[in-house]
């Protein structure tokens, strides 16, 4: 008979007024790889963080191999084996992958002996097929796919049963993935039960046995993956018919004007690459985590100071290596990584909103606040942001809405420029990701100029109206209209056929 190893139970939690979890039942067996999906706000972080200890609930029962827990804190949720690998990893990167395996463990004592727990952590890494990890190696060498190995190892070595993974290929490479995933297949049939938690749906299928649904914190409905299509996943995330996920696409360029990009090169990351991303369109220049398209962003945008090259934006030479140069010639960056290079988190949406166009706002050197809380009421209609959250903080907001901040920081300006954006969707829900695919045509539509890197394939196709890939550095092909297709893509950037792809 199959067992199960971890049940909720009419689990409910409320924060003040805010209901986050309301009678919600989960169960996971052994040898199972669970999905749990749902717009951000929909309840799942909140649901794990009662799993683990972290967030106590108001109602509702923990069972563990079916006895009922009251799980007191995340070291009593270790001892029961239960795991976590969230988004933003926990290691610490100066010390060694051994220490930081057992750095806070349950089982960890005062004195212990460090032969043990090296033959433990050993078996634990020998078990993932990291056998080439190096006990001793600091974290801070190893690349983001490694250390999420050794973060799944620290759960091994610590007898966890339960793993939960919270968007775990956020940052990882298609190698990377691929590696994890036969990792998690692995896991499962060794009788591990895994939670899997992605905004990538065709992981969810490609990995997952079930899925389940929250929305509004509440379950909406658990099944078998192969029983879903991924138009009746989203639907059932969104509570309405989702149509189709991206907008169509403008009927061509209405105004001349674009960024001519001649012999960029970032030492060592991107290496003489020439293209012309015109306005009034959506370019995506796509590669694999190391082929340098992100680079390639940020050279634009003035943070690469080692960048060199000729950059033309609309006829008029743009100054490499200084970010305030790009910003004040209207070239606009939406970074991969929002909570360190895109928001303040601790002003408020409407101080994020026009924090980088201050002079815009401002009488005689003094903000005209009058001018700009309308301003700030108007971009969030706009972007689909509640105009009653613009006093909050931007950290209180849901990633979907931190990130239409960042947009709406384009359409305060009066004059179209560059938005150069990096994984312009990730971290972000189905829902909010249409809202921001609509934003991107709207910038369009008012004469900017997008250009766009991604991980995601899909959105590439998606999106893109003109498609320039990379690999290692280099520019592969240069690919629009019929031939921006999914599989022609990938194997421009893994398998490339070097051809000439110059504007």
């Amino acid at each position: 008979m199959t067992q199960t190893l971890v049940s909720l139970e009419g689990v409910s939690k409320a924060f003040g007024p805010i209901v986050a979890l309301r009678d919600v039942s989960l169960a996971v067996d052994a040898g199972e790889i669970r999905g749990l999906c749902g717009e951000n706000g929909a309840g799942k972080s909140t649901l794990m963080k009662v799993l683990m200890g972290l967030v106590r609930p108001d109602s509702g029962v923990i069972r563990i191999g079916g006895e009922a827990r009251a799980i007191r804190n995340p070291r009593h949720a270790q001892s029961l084996g239960l795991g976590l690998v969230a988004q933003e990893l926990s290691l610490a990167p100066r010390l060694s992958i051994v220490d930081n395996i057992w750095l806070g463990g349950e089982a960890t004592p005062l004195i212990y002996r460090m032969g043990k727990l090296r033959a433990r952590a050993r078996a634990a890494l020998d078990a993932l097929g990291a056998q080439d990890l190096d006990l001793d190696q600091p974290v801070l060498d190893l690349p983001i796919g490694q250390r999420q190995i050794v973060e799944i190892a620290r759960l091994l070595a610590r007898d966890a049963r339960v793993l939960i993974l919270d968007e775990p290929t956020a940052t990882l490479s298609d190698v990377e993935i691929e590696r994890l995933m036969g990792i998690l297949q692995g896991l499962r049939a060794h009788g591990h039960a895994i939670i899997y938690i992605s905004h990538r749906l065709g992981e969810v299928f490609d990995l997952c046995d079930s899925v389940t649904v929250l929305r509004n914190g509440a379950h909406v409905s658990t099944g078998p993956a192969a029983d879903q299509t991924r138009e009746s996943l989203i639907e059932a995330m969104l509570g309405r018919s989702f149509g189709d996920m991206y907008p169509p696409r403008g009927q061509g360029v209405t105004q001349e004007g674009g960024v001519a990009i001649k012999g960029l090169t970032v030492p060592g990351a991107v290496q003489n690459l020439s293209l012309f991303a015109p306005k009034g369109r959506i370019t995506a220049i796509a590669g694999q985590i190391g082929s340098g398209a992100s680079l390639a962003n940020r050279a634009l945008a003035g943070l690469e100071p080692a960048a060199r090259g000729a950059v033309l934006v609309d006829g008029k030479a743009l100054t490499l290596g200084s970010a305030p140069a790009s910003a004040a010639d209207n070239v606009l960056f939406v970074s991969d990584d929002r909570a360190v290079e895109g928001l303040f988190p601790d002003l408020s949406c409407l101080d994020n909103l026009i924090a980088a166009d201050l002079r815009a706002h401002a009488v005689a050197g003094v903000l005209y606040w009058a001018r700009a809380r309308a301003l700030g009421a108007r971009i969030a209609r706009q972007v689909g942001l509640n105009e009653a959250r613009l006093p909050s903080r931007a950290s209180t907001l849901s990633g979907g809405n931190q990130q239409k901040l960042l947009f709406g920081r384009a359409l305060a300006r009066a004059t179209p420029g560059v938005l150069l954006m990096n994984e312009p969707t990730r971290g972000v829900d189905v829902g909010a990701r249409a809202d921001i695919y609509r934003l991107m045509r709207d910038l369009c539509a008012r004469g900017w100029t997008l250009i766009m890197t991604t991980s995601e394939l899909e959105e590439v196709v998606g999106m893109a109206d003109l498609v320039y890939t990379m690999y290692r550095g280099r520019l592969v092909a240069r690919r629009e209209g019929g031939e921006i297709e999914l599989t022609a893509i990938l194997a421009d950037i893994t398998h490339p056929v070097a051809k000439d792809a110059a504007a």
